[in-house]
């Protein structure tokens, strides 16, 4: 429950923030062309916002031509590209490496750079979790810890080593990948970037790092309407989960960043941009 001195500032409106959500998940193909929307009720209720900010959000996404009204359909999803199929081959394999705090929006930035590339997204809670949880368990915690030293000092650096292992497959086979997960301990960490940075260049591989910032108040929307059982601490603590972050930080080398606060330009435009800046990169 948050309190009366919350840190969540409502400068940017709901609406904003409900249509940026929707928009991402468009763009990154989690809602289909087609598929129609629940009803402004059940999105008001999903979202844990009033009807009212609900029929701004649409309206915006009306206009953007996102989402059209058909007959005894309701409210649709509006993406005819969405069937485009892309595959973008280049002469040395790239990795995108894309970190930021839960509920940034970096899986969807990674969603939408796969849809462009045909690159294989390798997320980490998709690829770790289920075997996550059964070992937390196993070491008599809860399956959705993300906090306590033995998620930490035990779990976290073999989700991490997976990861990067899937990573490494694909570059040796010659393939892309796009790489999401928070990357908060090794972005923090020069020396992992420089062995990764080694390890790319000994694939003959081109590194790009990523950092994905988000604002306070657009992370808390999103985790809230993510629902996810391991962010339940956080939401439930929100004030002093901010306090365990730094949401100035960068990298400490170069590095893209993508703002995907509510009410800036839109996470697809960003991408296309970050997309023709790491193919330039490529090409030198």
């Amino acid at each position: 429950m948050m309190g009366p001195h919350s840190r969540i500032s409502r400068s940017e409106p709901l609406h904003h923030q409900v249509a940026r959500n929707l928009r991402n998940d468009i763009a990154a193909g989690v809602l289909r062309d087609g598929q129609p929307l629940p009803t402004t009720r059940e999105l008001a209720e999903q979202w844990g916002v009033s009807v009212f900010t609900i029929s701004e959000a649409m309206k915006l996404l009306a206009k953007e031509g996102l989402i059209v009204t058909k007959p005894r359909a309701g409210r649709v999803v509006n993406a005819p590209d969405q069937a485009r199929q892309s595959d973008l081959r280049t002469s040395t394999p790239h990795v995108v490496l894309i970190g930021g705090y839960a509920g940034s929006g970096k899986t969807e930035l990674g969603r939408i750079l796969a849809r462009e590339t045909g690159w294989p997204i390798l997320d980490k809670d998709t690829l770790t979790r289920p075997v996550v949880e059964v070992a937390l368990e196993i070491l008599g915690c809860s399956p959705h810890d993300r906090e306590s030293a033995t998620y930490l000092d035990v779990i976290r650096p073999r989700e991490y080593e997976a990861l990067m292992s899937a990573m490494t497959e694909n570059v040796q086979c010659g393939n892309s990948a796009i790489t999401t997960a928070p990357f908060i301990r090794e972005l923090h960490d020069t020396a992992w970037i420089n062995r990764l940075t080694a390890a790319c260049q000994d694939m003959n591989a081109v590194l790009s790092i990523v950092w994905v910032y988000c604002d306070a108040t657009t992370m808390h929307t999103y985790l809230r309407h993510r629902g996810a059982a391991r962010d339940a601490t956080k939401l439930e603590n929100w004030n002093a989960y901010l306090d365990t972050i730094d949401l100035t930080f960068r990298p400490p080398v170069p590095h893209t960043v993508i703002d995907n606060s509510a009410s800036v330009t839109p996470l697809q435009k960003q991408a296309m941009k970050l997309l023709a800046s790491i193919i330039s990169e490529g090409a030198r």
